[in-house]
């Protein structure tokens, strides 16, 4: 029986990436550098998970022939863009830039009156998540959510498990008793790797992904009501066993 649905956040729950990418570009240029990262190379970019791996990953394209011994100084530089990009990205959202995904708050509202488990299993940082979800669901956001586990809680980032191993024991439940609702194919093989049975809504960003070993690949959870999922998932567990 289906008893809890697990969330990404970043491009599953709301489309955050255009943002982000802002974010970034914002913090390069306050930090005097001369980067500018557009959607192609972003998107290549995102195929890093965690923002700040996601500039190491870049510094180390770009400046090959730097040798930073204790790596000290390059992780100052980091922890500066990020903080800088991650207060860009509140004022954003804060002023409206970002809105849940066609069908995603619906669905939430459909299980919370059907007595299911939500929970959240991310790879973006607790500041982030609190900002889009004050946003879209208002100041008492967290009370939907039994378990939240994010960069802060699982460092090791998608595509490894870790996030959503940690979900599940916090939950105490089997992986045959929850789905996974995912954008990316580092996110979906992070949520099998758990076990987990998972629904793709892809977007501009991921819709180039190998989603093989999907439950369903979708663009978006418009009219994708509780039921459905619950059918989903019913079929698939009983044509496992």
């Amino acid at each position: 029986m289906l008893t809890a649905l697990i969330f990404d956040v970043d491009g599953t729950l709301a489309d955050t990436e255009r943002v982000h990418l802002a974010a970034f570009n914002a913090a390069f240029a306050a930090e005097g550098l001369d980067w500018q990262w557009d959607e192609a190379l972003y998107t290549r970019l995102l195929e890093v998970s965690g923002g700040k791996e996601r500039i190491r990953h870049y510094w180390q394209q770009v400046h090959p022939e730097r040798q930073d011994i204790d790596g000290t100084e390059l992780r100052a530089l980091i922890d500066r863009l990020h903080e800088i990009k991650t207060a860009y990205y509140e004022e954003a959202v804060r002023q409206g830039a970002v809105q849940l995904r066609p069908g995603v708050l619906e669905l939430i509202e459909q299980a919370r009156r059907a007595g299911l488990r939500l929970a959240i299993a991310t790879t973006t940082s607790p500041v982030n998540i609190a900002a889009l979800l004050r946003s879209a669901m208002g100041p008492d956001w967290q009370l939907a959510f039994e378990v939240i586990e994010d960069a802060s809680t699982a460092p090791r980032k998608k595509p490894h498990p870790q996030v959503y191993l940690q979900t599940l024991a916090r939950l105490n439940l089997p992986a045959a008793q929850a789905l996974a609702l995912e954008d990316s194919a580092n996110g979906l093989q992070a949520a099998r790797g758990a076990g987990l049975l998972t629904v793709i809504t892809r977007n501009v960003f991921t819709a180039h992904h190998d989603f093989t070993g999907a439950l369903r690949v979708l663009d978006s959870l418009a009219g994708v009501g509780l039921d459905t999922l619950r059918q989903w998932h019913a079929a698939a567990c009983a044509a496992a066993a």
